[in-house]
Parts: structure tokens; C-alpha cells; sequence
């Protein structure tokens, strides 16, 4: 499995900001979201092959007990199905951190052998799309993978979930909610407290800029606003 990094800090997004919490960066992306804050598992993707028993030493050497498996995207690698049951089998809490475009490949097993405590998806909406004069053809890749809906039922069926969306703009906001309706918010199929309206931003600059506004839409229909914490409290620099 290739990984960018293992590191111990605080989960800083979603419905366990907060928490202590290894990282296992996995490194490889099937996506190219042009605002990605991981460019070093995505559009250039560096780190090392290791295996699922070099990875459990290293998460094992750190202290906190909850694990968090992101990338990049680690639904790409099967070994990160055996990494997350493993962990799990040695009382872990693990959290696996997904854009929801890749369906694992035992999937038919996920009710009866979880692989996340919490699986946290986070669908790509269409302004992240990179340029389309971008090399590779990537614009026209990312598009055609970036949404997945029944990849996205089926994680969602697996067990707890949060769906994470990034916003950037209203429209962002519009195109977020016409989506949530398609999966079924409203019908009871989707709940709210499972979403997080996640403002887009590098800086705590452009972060407010977004959350003036985010925050109260999101008070009004009853969902999570969910603050992007860990620029607020380290900036944007790996290993946080």
C-alpha cells in the first residue's frame, strides 16, 4: 500500500473534530480536484510501499486510539481493508475517509465485516473539476468518476456514516442539495444530522469568507456546518 504519511494530531473536520487521531495517509488518487490539499497523494503522488504489518507497527508506536485511514483516495488499495479490520480487531476506532467513488472489493461483506466505525464521505461536486486544458485528460477523467451514487449507497449501508461536502459558493451549496435530495434527504432514506457542510479554503481568511454565510443556511435546514479546524489550528501544513 503506498502511504504519504502516518502522523498523530487531531481530527479536524466533521462530527469527531477534535479527537486524537493517527493518520494513515494512503498515496493515490482517482480523482484531480483542482482545490486539493493534498496535491502529494493526488496530482503528484509521493511516499512508500509498505506493508499492512509496517503500517500497524507505526500506528501502534503513536498514542491515540482512533484511526483515521485517508488519502489520496485508500478505497484504491485492497490492503486498506485488511489495515482497517486489523485495526479494528485490536480496538481501534477507525475512521476511513473516502470521496465515495471506489466500492471495495469484497463490498457484500461490509455489513457483516465493517471496515470503519465511521466511514466519511466526501462527494466532489462539479467545481472541482480541474481545467479542462489540464494534461492527462483530466478534466473529462475526474467528471466521469467524481460521482458515484451507488457507490455512495453502498458505503452508506455499511454501517455509521457522515456525508462531507466541500462548498465553495452558493452554487456549490445548491448543487450539494439537489444531490442530498437524489440520495434521499427529505424521504428519511438520509438523515441530517449525517451531513457536514464543510467550507472550501487554505487560509482562516477563506474559510470566514465562506462561513459567513454557510453557517446560518446550514442552522436553518438542520444540518452540520462543519469548520475546517485544523487550518485554524496548525495552517495548512502536512502532518496536521
Amino acid at each position: 500500500m503506498n502511504v504519504a504519511e502516518i502522523f498523530a494530531s487531531l481530527q479536524g473536520e466533521g462530527l469527531l473534530a477534535g479527537t486524537p487521531s493517527t493518520f494513515v495517509r494512503a498515496s493515490g488518487c482517482n480523482l484531480r480536484c483542482v482545490w486539493c490539499d493534498t496535491p502529494y497523494t493526488s496530482w503528484e503522488p509521493e511516499g512508500e510501499s509498505l506493508s499492512v504489518g509496517e503500517i500497524l507497527d507505526r500506528v501502534r508506536s503513536l498514542s491515540p486510539r482512533h484511526a483515521v485511514v485517508t488519502g489520496g483516495e485508500p478505497l484504491l488499495f485492497p490492503e486498506s481493508l485488511e489495515l482497517c479490520r486489523s485495526l479494528r480487531r485490536e480496538g481501534w476506532h477507525v475512521t476511513v475517509e473516502t470521496a465515495g467513488t471506489v466500492l471495495p472489493e469484497d463490498a457484500g461483506r461490509l455489513a457483516a465485516a465493517p471496515i470503519a466505525d465511521l466511514m466519511s464521505i466526501s462527494p466532489k461536486l462539479a467545481s472541482s473539476g480541474p481545467p479542462p486544458e489540464t494534461p492527462g485528460g483530466w478534466a473529462g477523467r475526474h467528471e466521469a468518476a467524481r460521482r458515484r451514487d451507488d457507490v455512495l449507497r453502498g458505503l452508506m449501508a455499511a454501517g455509521p456514516y457522515q456525508l462531507k461536502f466541500v462548498i465553495d459558493s452558493p452554487a456549490d451549496f445548491i448543487e450539494a442539495l439537489a444531490w442530498l435530495a437524489d440520495l434521499g434527504l427529505g424521504s428519511g432514506a438520509v438523515s441530517p444530522d449525517r451531513i457536514c457542510l464543510m467550507p472550501q479554503g487554505r487560509s482562516v481568511e477563506e474559510l470566514d469568507r465562506t462561513a459567513a454565510w454557510l453557517e446560518p443556511e446550514c442552522e436553518r435546514l438542520g444540518v452540520h456546518f462543519a469548520p475546517r479546524h485544523h487550518v485554524a489550528w496548525f495552517g495548512h501544513v502536512r502532518g496536521t
